[in-house]
């Protein structure tokens, strides 16, 4: 599950630099709850995904330099003995 955790903080971290309020790097992980290396780390996966991203130190916050949209579509269902067990039924995070 340590897997839908990190795409969960991906989410989240791509939410609030959307809406360009991230803060620094330690206040947005105090606020994530993430040690700064995690943010990093998160902020790098993002990089990986072409995401222009860019940090304003006037402003204290990261913001995409141009158009960037990330969706998220999660289902996870185990079949076990003929039970199926649902954990994530197609949520959607956008």
């Amino acid at each position: 599950m340590n897997k839908i955790k990190t795409l969960e903080n991906l989410q989240k971290l791509h939410l609030l630099i959307e809406t360009e309020c991230t803060g620094s790097p330690r206040a947005l992980a105090g606020r994530m709850e993430l040690s700064e290396r995690s943010v990093y780390n998160l902020l790098e996966i993002l990089k990986d995904f072409n995401a222009p991203i860019e940090y304003n130190r006037r402003r204290k916050t990261y913001y995409y330099r141009n158009y960037f949209k990330l969706d998220f579509r999660i289902s996870l269902s185990v079949t076990n003995n003929d039970e199926v067990t649902e954990f994530y039924k197609g949520s959607y995070l956008n």
